[in-house]
């Protein structure tokens, strides 16, 4: 896998199942989502109608087995690398994308800061980070790490 310029926005969540179906429609490839846990996660969050064993297969999706509710969800996107949704510890959404940098070009940078605005910007997101290869942060405390972030906007 090529390295990427991962770009999220931190979402408070109102109305969660319309933000995520509005994510999902204009971002994420749902004829190849790459997940098999994508429809799990669709009836679950956005219908608000899920299976027997939809909870188990999106639990598996935790980096923290004691974070309840936290998790990331990597799906194929339509016009970006990659679309990741996160929810996070509090109960916010964090939306991503990847854009693909195998040259460490530094007009991705430039092109993810425009890419990022866009995103907080059609979301109402209240802030925004980017970096190389950034895991998507899953609660607040992890957002506040600085470690990797190459940009920043906007305060939570």
């Amino acid at each position: 896998m090529p390295p990427c310029f991962d770009v999220f926005a931190w979402i408070r969540a109102g109305d969660r199942p319309a933000i995520l179906a509005r994510f999902v429609e204009r971002y994420v490839d749902r004829s190849d989502p790459g997940d098999p846990r994508f429809e799990a996660f669709l009836r679950t969050f956005v219908a608000e109608t899920p299976s027997p064993g939809d909870a188990e297969a999106l639990a598996d999706l935790r980096r923290d087995a004691d974070a309840d509710g936290a998790f990331s969800l990597y799906l194929r996107a339509k016009r970006f690398y990659g679309a990741i949704v996160t929810l996070t510890q509090e109960g916010d959404i964090v939306l991503g994308l990847s854009l693909d940098d195998p040259l460490n070009d530094p007009d991705t940078e430039r092109q993810a800061s425009t890419v990022l605005a866009r995103l907080m910007a059609e979301f109402d997101g209240s802030a925004g980070m980017g970096g190389v290869e950034l895991p998507p942060p899953q609660s607040l405390r992890e957002w506040a790490d600085d470690g990797q972030v190459m940009l920043r906007a906007g305060s939570i």
